[in-house]
């Protein structure tokens, strides 16, 4: 790593202080394009010269080959391939090194810029922005000083593509009331799609959003129409699994307004994030989170979130 890409990450772990600040910080990277793309410094392992990559066979789309990492193979995954660029000629001799989801993997790149702090609430989701195929790709959009467009990674669907769905393993059920139910929100496709997935199989009922924003929306919906009936929240609603990063609001000023507000007294919030280090769960319990989950483990998950259900 050269000394300027070790003054980009240097004292992350102080950053914890952004908890609760609907702040985050974005490691801005180029494909060679004119688009300007980034990812949450949280994800970034480190960023160095592209050292000999191994190819090997068989390997999944966009997959360019593996490496050794200080005695860890991962795979060498090309950007450009999934975002629909040219590849740079001779390949890009830059890689970002990602911890996501208990995995490390090199994203290929062809130049990293700076790193920007800016506010969740200027974070917006990418529809009708850019072309289909970058839609999904895309989690998020922001905007520069400048104007340009940043585009915010969802590496959820990205790593999706490379190793396939999750087989779900056996889960128990929940055996909730009829009218009982879990809440939850994520801004990644994917990962909607997993909880969900989750959820059908332990019999949970829940409602869903897309963001934190909508989240508190719709939270306070389902508070003003128990609460005009004077009832308990509680009795209904039985959990709420938050994303940590999140466009408009994160996950963590959502569990400080849930925390904050009487009306959710006693109902957990359960924090379900790809950010799984000891600085992102002292994030959480910062702002306090009952319980912090690494995605995406679905027993994990189950194991966590049953034993609150069955207060």
């Amino acid at each position: 790593m050269s000394a300027s890409d070790a003054s980009l990450l240097a004292n992350i772990d102080a950053r914890t202080k952004l908890a609760g600040s609907n702040k985050m910080e974005i490691l801005l990277f180029s494909l060679g394009t004119r688009e300007t793309f980034g990812i949450n410094v949280f994800k970034v392992r480190e960023v160095s010269q592209t050292p000999f990559v191994t190819k090997t066979p068989n390997m999944p789309f966009g997959v360019e080959g593996v490496l050794s990492l200080r005695g860890n193979i991962i795979p060498v995954i090309s950007l450009a391939k999934f975002i629909g660029c040219e590849l740079a000629e001779g390949g890009y001799g830059t890689m970002i090194v990602t911890e996501f989801n208990k995995s490390t993997q090199a994203f290929l790149v062809d130049s990293v810029d700076r790193i920007i702090r800016v506010d969740w609430d200027k974070v917006r989701a990418p529809e009708n922005v850019m072309n289909t195929t970058q839609q999904t790709l895309i989690t998020a959009v922001t905007e520069l000083d400048d104007g340009k467009l940043v585009s915010i990674l969802d590496v959820e669907q990205i790593l999706s593509s490379v190793v396939g769905e999750i087989r779900l393993p056996d889960v128990p059920q929940a055996a909730l009331e009829e009218d009982q139910y879990v809440f939850f929100v994520d801004d990644s496709v994917v990962a909607r799609k997993e909880i969900s997935n989750v959820m059908d199989k332990m019999a949970i009922k829940y409602h869903q959003a897309n963001n934190g924003k909508e989240a508190w929306d719709k939270l306070q919906v389902l508070a003003n129409r128990t609460w005009s009936d004077s009832e308990s929240l509680h009795d209904n609603l039985k959990l709420i699994l938050v994303d940590a990063e999140m466009p408009e609001m994160d996950g963590y000023v959502l569990t400080r307004l849930i925390k904050s507000d009487s009306r959710f007294s006693g109902i957990p919030v359960v924090m379900h994030s790809s950010l799984s280090s000891n600085a992102n769960r002292a994030m959480g319990a910062s702002v306090g989170v009952d319980a912090y989950v690494a995605k995406f483990d679905p027993a994990v998950l189950a194991d966590t979130i049953i034993p609150f259900l069955q207060r």
